[in-house]
């Protein structure tokens, strides 16, 4: 069978052989979910970026430019980091210039890998399909915060290694622990990660809706994969 594996933080990639990998990066709370959301309603295309001036940048080039850093708009951008900014194709036929606190630098540091995806409850079963189509090894490399572990990606990592079991074993005891614990707590997972800090920090901003976006299964049928750098749909 091929395998799965789960780094828990970008300052921990460079542990993993990342060749002939297909590598999921997810930052539930919220860059991959709303990359997720700005594709599936027409984005044609998203460029990410670690710092916030080369994103700016992109506004000379026809892009829109969405930074977010701690949960929070950045100053001088269009946008930040709400999944629910993109629904009703609010932005559809356009191209878009992202930098977040944990996200980007997520993407940034999984060059290397045979394939690069994003990863979201709100795509989880497309990216399952699309990953047992495949005859490659899974890494899911989770955004953490800033550096550290956290409790969202973790579990959507172990969420992604339940899902393709009949495909993938657990080849690490993270990925072990961590279906494990989507096992036991999976089915409410709204109720389970309220007790997160990173949930905790964005109720803070009153932003309850994106909260629940992140966390609703299976919205669309498209994937996000980098493609020369650059990350695009592909329908399911």
């Amino acid at each position: 069978m091929r395998k799965t594996e789960i780094c828990f933080s970008p300052e921990l990639i460079h542990l993993y052989d990342l060749q002939e990998k297909i590598v999921v990066v997810v930052d539930i709370f919220r860059a991959t979910s709303t990359m997720a959301a700005a594709l599936a309603n027409g984005v044609t295309e998203i460029k990410t970026f670690e710092n916030l001036e080369s994103c700016k940048e992109m506004a000379t080039n026809g892009y829109l430019i969405a930074g977010e850093r701690n949960g929070k708009t950045a100053p001088g951008f269009q946008l930040g980091n709400s999944p629910v900014a993109y629904l009703q194709n609010k932005y559809a036929g356009q191209k878009l210039a992202m930098t977040t606190t944990n996200g980007t630098l997520a993407i940034s540091k999984s060059k290397g890998a045979s394939e690069v995806l994003i990863g979201s409850f709100p795509n989880l079963s497309a990216t399952v399909n699309y990953l047992q189509s495949q005859k490659k090894d899974v890494l899911i490399h989770c955004a953490g915060w800033k550096g550290m572990f956290n409790l969202e990606d973790s579990l959507y990592a172990g969420a992604l290694t339940k899902c393709l079991e009949s495909t993938h074993i657990a080849s690490d005891d993270g990925s072990l622990a961590m279906k494990a614990l989507y096992e036991k707590e999976g089915h409410d997972l709204k109720g389970f990660l309220s007790q997160a800090s990173h949930a905790k920090r964005l109720q803070n901003h009153n932003i309850d809706s994106d909260i629940d976006f992140c966390l609703t299964l299976d919205l669309f049928s498209i994937i996000g994969k980098v493609e020369n750098g650059v990350l695009k749909s592909q329908e399911i």
